[in-house]
């Protein structure tokens, strides 16, 4: 049975929760949650995804810092950014984006220290989540495992062609999105999922009979996603 190692730590800015699939992991999931939940969102799905013990894997799922969100009457809770219009892609908090992507390099270099490469790092998030691991991820200066986001967008998309990394030009992406959701609606997604396939990313697209959730198949399609970046 995988070992869990439920501990908080700290990096600059962000405490987080850590779970092993084992002992001495060779490879990183750093995975953001969505706005007003915590790191704790989405321990539960570490078991089910039911990964191989021969590569163990450390998960991070790191705590948004508290901050006011516009778009709910400037009530303070865990967000990566603001959202100051439900547009979502319109007078977009650039500051908040990048402050996030400031805390996930951060995690990144402390998962380097502790003897795990870039290239076996895999960055993943739900909602806000998504969009700031697509965010780092397209412009992270050395080759990642992958980004997943779920019922997400791309964030800032005009700034996506003057900033991304060639060195993650071919970064695996998964995305996958809710056809019936109404906070992130499926079109504002696709767009996304559009312009990154007309810049030739690879990404893998799935759309599920849900609303702002996670669906069971959907667990199936991640689980094998990773499998296939951490076996590459």
């Amino acid at each position: 049975m995988p070992s869990e190692d439920r501990d908080s730590a700290v990096v600059p800015a962000v405490e987080y929760v850590q779970i092993e699939t084992g002992t001495n992991p060779t490879y990183s999931v750093i995975w953001l949650h969505g706005l007003g939940a915590d790191g704790r969102d989405f321990e539960p799905i570490v078991p089910i995804l039911n990964l191989s013990e021969e590569n163990p894997v450390r998960f991070i799922f790191p705590h948004a810092p508290i901050r006011s969100i516009t778009v709910n009457g400037g009530m303070e809770m865990r967000g990566w950014y603001d959202i100051k219009e439900w547009s979502f892609n319109r007078n977009e908090d650039e500051d908040g984006l990048e402050q996030s992507r400031q805390i996930v390099h951060a995690l990144i270099e402390q998962e380097n220290n502790k003897g795990v490469p870039c290239d076996r790092i895999l960055l993943a998030g739900f909602s806000q989540g998504g969009a700031v691991a697509l965010f780092t991820g397209l412009r992270y200066a050395e080759r990642l495992a992958g980004i997943i986001a779920l019922s997400s967008y791309l964030p800032v998309s005009n700034r996506t062609v003057g900033e991304k990394s060639e060195a993650n030009q071919n970064i695996p992406i998964f995305m996958g999105h809710g056809s019936h959701d109404e906070t992130v609606p499926v079109v504002l997604a696709g767009l996304g999922k559009d312009k990154l396939m007309k810049l030739e990313y690879q990404v893998e697209w799935h759309n599920y009979p849900m609303g702002h959730s996670v669906h069971p198949d959907e667990v199936d399609h991640i689980a094998n996603f990773m499998r296939r970046v951490f076996a590459g």
